[in-house]
């Protein structure tokens, strides 16, 4: 009788292309892959550990799995694996692991589960992943993995010490996934990495020249851009800018984290570019595409920064005006260099957070209101958690369809109401 596994995943995108990388080995291995926890023989965790909070849940999961389910076999991976393999070895050392780097190994790990046979594999490879992901006919969106790893040093990061440093996939194996994925009926493409942008610094190969060519693969979908850090853009800002302008069928959004406004912060953050040079980029890439839509990231805060430097985050936002913000207090990770540092105190923090939020919700709505009574053309991606249908603009605008459409097609929309993370619209076709 075939064994049946369970897989469950937290964190990015990256990591979610990972478990579809080992549900698509276990899967042709013969495994069965169930839904549910209770029926299956073998749980494969692939932890995220990116902040104290996740963190905190991932310790709680597992304590939670072994005491409720002795009897089924728990294989621990992703980031947690890698990072913090000395405190994972107090509570889980008579567990399976499977780190990052080694997810093509994940039939032989399952194997010696199994055979109750205890194996830690981990540690950092060139493994190349471009090719592994085939998307399956289930979902409209497959995650296309293009780099792993970075080339930069910020003080508050231990998603280095998970993905280690830069390893580019080579661009024929990326588009090779890319068509077959459009060709098994994906609608979006997410290029995804934890810095796109310096995408073959390593190799030799271009980013725009890999965005040219999925841009130009054979069928209607679109492409979501991942995380660029400000540092790698400036390094090819025009060639990228001209890609999107040139090319349709990339979605005219960005994700730039900036992380704080103030320049002192910026640069005892050790991001490698100044707020100046953050701005520039970022107006240039509005004047040369005026229908942008661009995410940024903020850490409230960090150990160093004062109330004058928070003062500085409020008003680059309030410059700028990101149509997304994802916002994190600072806590220490483990391997950040920043961890030398002292926190900041508790009320402090919380009252910076519930500060910069009020700025969130503010600029996200004053940009939503401008949508009003304006019509567009959306790709309908999912089903809504409240009814309705999930659209995306050509900017990437989340737009909400209260009328039975069909997923996967395209259709003209008029918007009706703003809110502050979706626009509300009505069929006009």
């Amino acid at each position: 009788m075939n064994k049946k596994i369970y897989l469950e995943t937290h964190g990015c995108t990256f990591n979610k292309a990972d478990t579809n990388i080992m549900t698509k080995i276990l899967d042709e291995k013969g495994y069965i892959i169930v839904d549910n926890l209770k029926d299956a023989d073998v749980i494969i965790l692939n932890t995220c550990y990116v902040k104290l909070p996740t963190e905190q849940k991932m310790i709680t999961q597992i304590r939670k799995i072994k005491e409720n389910y002795p009897d089924k076999k728990l294989i621990i991976g992703g980031c947690m694996v890698e990072v913090d393999d000395v405190r994972l070895n107090k509570f889980a050392h008579d567990n399976c692991w499977i780190g990052p780097h080694k997810v093509d190994k994940v039939d032989e790990v399952v194997q010696k589960a199994l055979n109750d046979e205890i194996v830690h594999e981990y540690g950092k490879t060139n493994l190349i992943k471009a090719g592994a992901n085939t998307k399956t006919t289930d979902s409209l969106i497959h995650i296309l993995q293009i780099c792993e790893g970075c080339n930069g040093v910020c003080t508050f990061c231990c998603t280095r010490r998970a993905r280690g440093h830069l390893v580019s996939y080579p661009i024929q194996n990326i588009v090779d996934e890319a068509q077959q994925a459009i060709s098994n009926g994906a609608k979006e493409l997410q290029v995804t990495a934890q810095d796109t942008a310096c995408y073959g610094f390593d190799t030799g190969e271009s980013f725009p020249e890999l965005l040219r060519k999925l841009a130009n693969l054979d069928g209607e979908y679109r492409i979501r851009v991942g995380m660029m850090h400000p540092k790698s853009l400036r390094e090819n800002l025009d060639e990228i800018i001209e890609v999107f302008k040139q090319n349709p069928k990339i979605y005219n959004f960005i994700h730039l984290p900036i992380q704080t406004g103030s320049e002192k912060v910026l640069s005892e953050m050790n991001r490698l570019h100044t707020i100046d040079e953050y701005k520039y980029m970022l107006n240039k890439f509005k004047t040369e595409i005026p229908d942008l839509t661009f995410a940024t990231d903020i850490i409230v805060g960090y150990p160093t920064e004062t109330e004058e430097d928070f003062q500085e985050t409020l008003e680059l936002l309030d410059e700028i005006k990101p149509d997304i913000i994802h916002i994190s207090k600072y806590m220490h990770r483990p391997t950040a260099t920043s961890n030398t540092l002292k926190e900041i105190d508790h009320i402090t923090m919380k009252d910076r957070s519930h500060r910069v939020n009020q700025m969130k919700d503010k600029v996200m709505y004053e940009n939503n209101e401008k949508y009003v009574s304006k019509t567009y053309n959306v790709l309908v991606l999912a089903k809504g958690s409240s009814g309705g249908y999930v659209g995306y603009t050509d900017a990437y605008k989340n737009v909400i369809i209260p009328e039975d459409v069909k997923l996967g097609t395209f259709h003209n929309v008029k918007i009706v109401k703003p809110n502050r993370t979706y626009l509300l619209s009505e069929l006009i076709e």
